[in-house]
């Protein structure tokens, strides 16, 4: 509080001088018209000096005491706006309004009412001081310019608590190295939303407003970068604060939660810890919790095997399960690039403690995966093989089958086979009430685990369904990313289509929670929270890189893209949903399947993918699937 007292005793001074100097100036100046008149007391413009300094005290006396009253004395230099010079304007309107008043009671002006006087007074007054406020505003912020440089990076920091001063003994302590690149930072202020913090300084860093003054503070002190230093932040409250960050041309950096921050040996160093915001914080959630313990439990000491491992969920997949001492990992996969950088990723990770076999095959083929069952006898098989670009699926719909389809009913046969333990299927929310070839095929994939889950003695077959993942191979969030920074527009399909969105670690923490808990046939369902529209997601990204949508970058709407829904579902009508022992985890009701009529007609889809009949295909899979409306876009 000692600046905010500095510059209320600054103002009171030149108030006080102000109105004493005009005051004697006018008075002054109307004594001499006075005298070239020639007038009589009772009709002079000036008053007796001995009269002039009683009237004086009084006005800046009631002056002082109606402007620190209307808050006019109560603001940060750099945060003066219109409503200060307002409350200016009342104080002293007040304030030489209580003066006149008591020396017109007290009968003070006997000899004759300097109306004129008072009247030039109060005016010229009240202009002096409010001009002296502006000149001021606009001297300390220039003097906060001295010393600017194009190597810094004027910083305002989020939160004037614990971590904020961490973040100012790190930044420091950074100056003392020449090789780090924090020694660049240059902390220009904090906000906090705590009142009682503005003015006071954290190591000579001034609280210069709350967190409604963000934008306004960036523009004003020319702000580059913002660190959110708020690591127990309430969700709520993390959104909103990010929403006016996104309103600034700021980077935007981000403290982790509190549970995400490391600690080593009582020395956190918070500032390396500090990451580029993501996308999917300003999702408006907080991240999903599960529990480790019993994913633990479920993992140490089993073979698995995952199929798709070189892919955004199987890469991810193989990474958790890693982490929980399996006996081995077996990851199959089509496509040797993928799949040999997850491989030296755990090599470099993990070197020999983890037993990893990285084996390139094609789940379409039943024979090479047979042999690769008995080699390796998998306990638990998680399947995220698959094609999933719903475009390319729509074009070339027999290629979807026998992937997905058929991929997926050799890989549950042959664990049926193999006495696997779990059988564990990756599926979206596109296979609900599909109206794209991906979705549908993705729902008898979800079919034919219920089956296999219906007459297995050995095996627990299960489904995990789930939105969309952010970063993910085909999500919008790298399409965007890769236009904005080439100079493109970033195209939207529509401006009202929303998707529900999870991180890839959330998607897997699911899968691998539902391994845990299954016991054969559930289709385990995310709550994923409320749905977001993808034009509002481009938005926050374009902002993300400082720069100002549909002005700085063009959003272009390019209509919806054949078999695409403005919105997805994550159940069927049929289905129902019980709780589970994780509140954000939810099981949907087994819908009974007629074994007889699926596979009769599974065999009449083969023929139809195996002759590349695409229309056959569609007509086929409409037939499995009462709910795929193949023609409407909704």
């Amino acid at each position: 509080m000692k600046e905010i007292n500095a510059k209320k005793i600054i103002l009171m001074i030149a108030d006080a001088l102000i109105i004493s100097a005009l005051g004697g100036f006018l008075n002054l100046m109307f004594m001499w018209i006075d005298i070239s008149r020639n007038v009589s007391v009772g009709n002079a413009f000036h008053i007796e000096w001995s009269t002039l300094t009683l009237v004086i005290a009084l006005e800046v006396l009631f002056c002082f005491f109606a402007l620190n009253v209307s808050g006019a004395y109560a603001f940060f230099w750099r945060l003066m706006g219109k409503g200060d010079y307002l409350r200016c304007v009342l104080g002293t309107t007040v304030g030489f309004g209580l003066s006149v008043s008591l020396m017109i009671f007290f009968g003070v002006f006997d000899n004759g009412f300097p109306l004129l006087l008072l009247l030039a007074q109060f005016a010229l007054s009240l202009v002096a001081m409010i001009g002296f406020r502006v000149y001021a505003k606009k001297t300390v912020v220039k003097l906060t310019e001295v010393g600017r440089s194009e190597n810094y990076e004027r910083t305002l920091i989020i939160g004037a608590g614990r971590a904020a001063m961490m973040i100012l003994t790190d930044i420091e302590n950074a100056k003392k190295d020449p090789n780090n690149p924090s020694r660049n930072i240059l902390p220009v202020g904090l906000v906090d939303d705590d009142r009682s913090k503005l003015g006071s300084k954290i190591m000579g860093v001034p609280v210069l407003g709350n967190s409604a003054d963000i934008p306004q503070l960036c523009k004003q002190s020319s702000i580059s970068l913002i660190v959110f230093a708020i690591p127990s932040c309430s969700e709520d409250d993390r959104q909103r604060i990010l929403a006016l960050c996104s309103q600034t041309q700021c980077k935007i950096k981000m403290v982790p939660y509190l549970s995400q921050l490391l600690f080593d040996d009582g020395n956190p160093q918070l500032l390396n810890q500090v990451k580029d915001i993501r996308i999917e914080d300003l999702l408006g959630r907080e991240p999903i919790t599960f529990d480790k313990e019993q994913t633990k439990d479920f993992v140490e000491g089993k073979v698995f095997m995952v199929t798709g491992g070189g892919g955004s969920i199987g890469s991810e997949l193989v990474r958790q399960i890693a982490k929980y001492n399996p006996k081995q990992i077996v990851i199959v996969d089509i496509y040797e690039n993928n799949a040999y950088d997850i491989q030296q990723e755990l090599m470099l990770e993990y070197g020999d403690s983890v037993n990893v076999v990285t084996l390139i095959a094609s789940v379409r083929d039943y024979e090479k995966m047979d042999r690769i069952f008995d080699k390796y006898r998998p306990e638990v098989v998680f399947h995220a093989a698959a094609h999933k670009h719903v475009p390319l699926m729509e074009t070339s719909p027999e290629e979807a089958v026998k992937n997905n389809i058929y991929g997926t009913f050799n890989t549950a046969t042959l664990a049926e086979k193999y006495l696997v333990e779990k059988f564990i299927m990756i599926s979206t929310d596109k296979a609900v009430n599909p109206t794209n070839v991906m979705g549908a095929t993705k729902r008898v994939c979800e079919m034919i685990v219920q089956y296999k889950a219906q007459h297995a003695d050995k095996t627990d077959f299960i489904t995990t369904r789930f939105g969309n993942v952010l970063g993910s191979n085909g999500s919008v969030i790298p399409l965007f990313r890769r236009q904005i920074e080439n100079g493109k527009p970033v195209t939207v399909t529509h401006p009202d289509i929303i998707r529900y969105f999870m991180t890839i670690p959330e998607a897997v923490s699911l899968v691998l929670q539902a391994g845990a808990m299954a016991q054969g046939g559930e289709i385990f369902v995310l709550d994923m929270g409320e749905p977001v529209k993808i034009t509002t997601l481009a938005e926050n990204l374009i902002r993300m890189y400082g720069k100002v949508p549909y002005r700085d970058v063009e959003i272009k709407f390019t209509g919806l893209r054949p078999g695409e829904k403005l919105f997805e579902e994550l159940l069927m009508n049929e289905e129902g949903l019980k709780s589970t022992e994780n509140k954000k985890i939810f099981i949907g009701n087994q819908i009974a399947i007629d074994e007889v009529d699926l596979l009769e007609k599974l065999s009449r889809l083969r023929k139809f993918a195996e002759n590349n009949d695409s229309d056959g295909v569609v007509e086929m899979l409409s037939e499995i699937v009462p709910t795929f409306n193949h023609k409407t876009n909704r």
